[in-house]
């Protein structure tokens, strides 16, 4: 079993917003995909910021056409993870390329729906790299420069089913299936050639990859078996047209992998578009609402200057005048409640009076009494007014 340093990791995610999610879904990697390993590094983005970020380096296993090839990538995680998508890169060696296509661009970025539609309740690193070798077996995304980067060898052996070691010793990870040998640029089945003895559609690396030459071809002498200058012209002439048909090809795949990238930039555009003038509208209705509510305000502001002018002509204000009702059990209750605070102010009075020696307590308790009982009679009838006109007790 793959041993992971649970300190060493819980260090280098001390950054992170969740280290606990973060440290759980590397381990559940490193545990099943040996060929992975982690570290922290600066990753650069496409502002020229920079940031500290954890990644998981390394090889996958991939199956295609029978056959298992260790696949060289790279997983950088946001410190946001798993709330925001990882991002995925194909990392070549020196002997191979990067076969473009819908994903995986001419920098080796990994597009894919899992990663688009990221969703971080349900998705984890397992299943993102488990969803990569199913893609990549489908469609790899590197392949050999060819033959001449390889040592001279009687044939090639595809890797076994079941190993994650290079097919050569002198490569860090086995090729996919070389161009010019069984098959073109692409992982494709060159026309024409035969699947020999392995039954893989490879062929010994000494040996030519272009295609038998078709009918046009004239025939070798059968009497002698000598071939002419005609038969070395038209066998060249094939394999030109061949090489061309093979460079078109790359040409359309590189403008068809450029028409998916522009396709997805437009349509973030889109997307961005329809946000900004939701937002327009938004601002624009707030912005009418304010230009309502200011013009409230200056109306007040102007109707309040006119009530302190007319009050700055007053000379004297009559109090009685001052509070109106609108009927008469509303005077009512007003005068109750006015006489009732003069009562309240009597008492008081009265209290300092007998505290002062002003008047006796025989002439205090007199006096106690009589406003007592008149105040008693005041709330009684503001109760009964507040009843009558349906005001809260």
């Amino acid at each position: 079993m793959h041993k992971v340093d649970d300190n060493a990791l819980t260090r280098m995610l001390s950054a992170y917003r969740d280290p606990t999610t973060t440290k759980k879904d590397v381990i559940n990697v490193l545990r099943i995909y040996h060929g992975l390993q982690h570290r922290i590094e600066e990753y650069v983005f496409n502002d020229g910021n920079t940031k500290l970020l954890l990644n998981l380096h390394g090889t996958i296993p991939v199956k295609f056409k029978g056959n298992t090839y260790n696949i060289p990538i790279c997983i950088w995680l946001m410190d946001t993870h798993p709330k925001n998508a990882p991002i995925c890169y194909v990392k070549p060696t020196a002997e191979m390329r990067i076969k473009v296509s819908s994903y995986v661009d001419f920098n080796g970025k990994i597009y894919l729906p899992y990663l688009h539609d990221w969703n971080p309740k349900n998705a984890d690193l397992l299943d993102l790299i488990q969803i990569m070798t199913v893609t990549f077996g489908e469609l790899p995304p590197v392949y050999s420069k060819g033959p001449d980067t390889y040592p001279k060898q009687p044939s090639f052996m595809p890797p076994t089913s079941t190993s994650y070691m290079p097919a050569y010793p002198a490569q860090a990870y086995p090729p996919y299936p070389v161009s010019g040998a069984g098959y073109n640029n692409y992982g494709q089945p060159t026309p024409g050639l035969s699947t020999g003895a392995t039954g893989q559609g490879y062929l010994p690396y000494g040996m030519p990859s272009y295609p038998t030459p078709m009918s046009t071809t004239p025939a070798i002498n059968q009497g002698t078996g000598t071939i002419t200058e005609e038969h070395i012209r038209a066998s060249l002439i094939s394999a030109v047209e061949d090489k061309l048909k093979r460079r078109v090809q790359e040409k359309v795949n590189q403008c068809q992998a450029e028409i998916q990238t522009l396709k997805r930039t437009q349509l973030e555009l889109n997307e961005g578009q329809v946000k900004i003038q939701d937002l327009v509208s938004r601002l624009q209705r707030d912005e009418q609402e304010l230009t309502k509510s200011i013009a409230v305000l200056k109306d007040k502001e102007k109707e309040l200057e006119r009530e302190l002018g007319s009050l700055e002509q007053v000379d004297t204000i009559d109090v009685d005048e001052a509070v109106t009702t609108t009927a008469p059990l509303y005077k009512q209750l007003l005068n109750a409640y006015a006489e009732e605070a003069a009562i309240e102010d009597a008492t008081y009075f009265m209290g300092e009076a007998l505290r002062s020696g002003v008047i006796d307590l025989e002439v205090f308790l007199k006096q106690i009494r009589q406003l007592s009982r008149k105040q008693f009679m005041l709330r009684a009838l503001m109760q009964k007014c507040r009843q009558k006109a349906g005001l809260s007790g």
